[in-house]
């Protein structure tokens, strides 16, 4: 019964146009493989061009944070030229932005995620800014608070669980 199924397939499918088909896919396969890898290369040497200028622009100020929160960059409150250089595609994003006094000025920053995160309000900081971006929290007075642990989502709990016990 089985060779009379698998003779009829033959017949029906011949073998040469199932490997055409694949050989289709895999070559279709490779050429997306190559085109992300060089694409990824290019956008990689971009970001280290951009973190250059960001680590020549740095300067240590100390500033009052009033308020943070995420908001989508045209609600920020950002200037209208920050709106018009961000990508189409992240016009859509919410961004940490961060309303702070710096000296006598109260003035509106965008944050790195970790820096967001660690800057407690209605306090006083001593951050490292770029420009309108601050890349860093150096001190805050006080101390800078400690963050309860998210709890770890499955993934997570599996890669660690995999880097302990890599039998």
């Amino acid at each position: 019964m089985s060779c009379y199924i698998l003779k009829n397939l033959m017949e029906v499918y011949p073998v040469s146009s199932i490997f055409q088909v694949l050989l289709v896919i895999l070559v279709i396969a490779a050429v997306l493989l190559a085109v992300l890898y060089f694409l990824g290369r290019k956008l990689e040497k971009r970001q280290m061009e951009q973190q250059q200028l960001l680590e020549a622009s740095k300067q240590v100020v100390s500033m009052l944070i009033i308020d943070k929160k995420k908001l989508k960059i045209k609600e920020s409150g950002l200037p209208k030229m920050v709106y018009e250089q961000t990508p189409k595609y992240m016009r859509w994003a919410k961004v940490p932005v961060v309303k702070a006094k710096v000296g006598p000025k109260v003035m509106t920053l965008m944050a790195d995620e970790r820096a967001f995160q660690a800057l407690p309000v209605k306090t006083e900081a001593k951050v490292v800014i770029s420009g309108l971006y601050i890349t860093e929290v150096k001190s805050v007075r006080g101390g800078i608070p400690v963050q309860p642990e998210k709890k770890q989502g499955m993934f997570a709990k599996l890669k660690a669980k995999l880097r302990k016990d890599p039998k």
